[in-house]
């Protein structure tokens, strides 16, 4: 049997935090907040599986207060307003809210609502962790780039050779190509 799914509720309204805690408890475990008082703190002391933020009326500064201190890279946060405009809702998206839903905190909406915000969170995490990978392979890429042209001036020797040298070197050390190519650069700068 999985572990009930944990959730962070940021509600200042006792009679909205028992409705939606009571929408909820069936399959979830539900931990409120009421007071913005080291919001940050307290999240990263319960680590929730997700965080939902209900506010009625939420200006610029509350939305990037909350989304802050939920860590909306750490986990989905799902956030319930009564009203907005374009402004925030853009504001929301940046923070990297995972569910920005405007009048819609409904008991039966709320489950369906909560597995899209994790399901792209999920996907937005994926995501990233491909561009990270993306951007170093190309940083490695640019590494052994230089590397091959300073083997090829310095070897007289042209690109596809200057290649395989650096992957002999590094397949006989067992090491990267980049780790090889990046001891070249050093090198070729402490001798400049």
């Amino acid at each position: 049997m999985m572990k009930p799914l944990s959730i962070v509720l940021i509600e200042k309204i006792p009679e909205r935090a028992v409705l939606i805690t009571e929408a909820l408890r069936a399959e979830c475990e539900v931990t409120v907040i009421d007071s913005d008082q080291g919001l940050a703190r307290r999240i990263a002391e319960i680590a929730p599986d997700l965080v939902l933020i209900d506010v009625a009326n939420p200006s610029r500064d509350t939305l990037e207060e909350l989304s802050l201190a939920s860590s909306p890279m750490e986990r989905p946060v799902a956030m319930f307003v009564d009203r907005s405009d374009r402004d925030l809702t853009r504001a929301a998206i940046e923070a990297g809210l995972s569910a920005y839903v405007v009048n819609g905190l409904r008991a039966e909406r709320l489950r369906p609502v909560l597995d899209a915000a994790i399901a792209r969170f999920h996907l937005f995490q994926r995501m990233r962790a491909e561009l990270t990978a993306t951007r170093a392979a190309l940083e490695e890429r640019k590494i052994v780039d230089r590397a091959k042209g300073i083997v090829m001036k310095a070897r007289g020797i042209g690109e596809d050779e200057a290649y395989a040298l650096l992957r002999r070197t590094a397949m006989d050390q067992k090491k990267k190509i980049a780790e090889i190519a990046q001891a070249i650069l050093t090198a070729a700068d402490l001798l400049k």
